[in-house]
């Protein structure tokens, strides 16, 4: 790497661990109901003890929503009224795996309260406190006889409260996935009597297909001992899907059943975290490090991918700006393809960036720009100053206002990697950003012409 070469930027988040630890508070289990034909485990339930966790949530906008995005945005409405669908109480996590249920009408938004109620029935708790999330064939409805019978006997005798349970978990929520996806953050916050306290933050994610911003295609449930309010999860959780998820793409296609939970039991004992007080910076760091993470993995298993795209921008004028530069750079079909052939050709990565648009209002406003600000800069058009651009990859600089002279043979030597960085400096201001995505291989076309045959 060259001195004057565009470097990693810093970060302050924690470093995760590479495992999927139940936190305290929780318990959870997986089974094979016969959904998925391979044999592998398609059911889950992840229970909260006492039966009232806090829950923060978002969804996918298509237009396509699947029943249990529906009925979750419902169930948290009518549990929270102020929550606006966004946050609510929660007693129980259900996951089904080989059937998306959308676009199956009202028989599908039937049989998803009706297992809701099953669910609800077996832990004593009240359907609307059960929130579920699937994925699979979009069409097919569910097979119902199955599911009711394999819920109440995993509740029964399934559900454990060990931690490396969740592992279970992220291996029932695959579908294309090649491997699971898990990643858990240790801090400690203060306790009532002045001590410090273990606290957990676990993650687990599943998705690697019809993957691109908003809420990029994928389920994930992010798991929590600490106390905090269903209010203040969603304050926290808002802004930092659209600094991770909402920044990963792996084929230009977001899905009918996107959704994150975050749930906190208050189980560890520390004090309630409240924004603004003693932790809660320390919190939403490791939260925010759990995100990025799975949306990293998910990012580098991408069907068919065999490098992890990762672009980082600095120098723009605010920090959305930064992340729309970024997004455009690891969304575009021809950088993609130039990752995977290993060739370092930054014409296609200046031409990603003249075509860079800001995120949509809704996203801006979630990322902390004032709903005036992001009424008027939403889907807007980034404006830049080639001259002022610097383009480096995998450590090679490339250009700077004008191209610069590289070998290019060592270059592409270098994108011979699991991850390749590609780092742009706008030059206009202090704004950074970054976005996740993978290079587009013969295997993604090759899954996905085959998909449902």
């Amino acid at each position: 790497m060259t001195d004057d070469a565009l470097t990693l930027l810093p970060s302050d988040l924690p470093e995760v661990e590479p495992r999927a630890a139940l936190p305290r508070g929780f318990r959870a289990g997986a089974a094979t109901a016969g959904v998925k034909v391979s044999g592998r485990p398609d059911l889950s339930v992840v229970l909260v003890e006492g039966g009232a966790g806090s829950v923060a949530a978002t969804f996918t906008p298509n237009g396509f929503a699947s029943a249990p995005v529906l009925l979750g945005r419902r169930s948290l409405a009518d549990d929270t009224p102020t929550g606006a669908g966004r946050y609510g109480r929660v007693a129980a996590l259900l996951s089904v795996s080989g059937c998306a249920n959308a676009a199956t009408g009202d028989p599908g938004m039937a049989d998803q309260a009706r297992l809701a109620e099953v669910v609800a029935g077996a832990i004593g708790a009240t359907p609307q406190r059960v929130l579920a999330v699937a994925t699979g064939m979009i069409g097919p409805r569910y097979p119902m006889g199955l599911l009711e019978t394999a819920i109440p006997t995993l509740v029964a005798d399934g559900l454990r409260d060990d931690p490396d349970v969740l592992a279970d978990i992220a291996e029932a929520l695959r579908t294309t996935d090649s491997r699971p996806k898990w990643a858990t953050v240790c801090l400690e916050l203060p306790g009532a009597d002045g001590s410090m306290r273990p606290v957990t933050v676990s993650g687990v994610a599943k998705g690697v297909g019809m993957i691109h911003p908003r809420m990029a295609t994928m389920l994930a449930y992010v798991l929590t001992d600490a106390d905090v309010t269903p209010a203040d999860l969603s304050v926290l959780l808002r802004p930092i899907v659209a600094r991770t998820w909402d920044q990963l793409t792996v084929d230009g296609d977001t899905s009918t059943s996107d959704t994150v939970y975050l749930v906190a039991s208050g189980a560890s004992g520390a004090e309630r975290v409240v924004p603004g007080a003693a932790g809660w910076d320390a919190f939403a760091a490791a939260v925010e490090s759990v995100c990025r993470s799975l949306a990293r993995q998910q990012a580098a298993d991408g069907e068919g991918a065999t490098s992890l795209l990762t672009c980082q921008v600095s120098g723009a004028r605010d920090d959305a700006d930064a992340r729309a530069a970024a997004r455009a750079v690891v969304a575009s079909s021809l950088v993609k393809a130039a990752i995977h052939g290993r060739d370092p050709n930054w014409g296609r990565i200046a031409d990603a960036l003249g075509n860079a648009q800001l995120a949509d209002t809704e996203v801006l406003e979630a990322a902390g720009l004032s709903p005036e600000a992001a009424a008027r800069r939403g889907g807007s058009r980034l404006d830049l100053d080639p001259d002022r651009i610097r383009i480096t990859i995998a450590g090679v600089p490339v250009f700077a206002g004008t191209p610069l002279p590289f070998d290019a043979g060592a270059a592409s030597r270098a994108m011979d990697a699991e991850e390749i960085l590609v780092r742009v400096d706008l030059g206009v201001g202090s704004g950074t950003g970054e976005a996740f995505g993978c290079d587009l291989t013969e295997a993604y076309v090759r899954e996905n012409s085959e998909y449902s045959t």
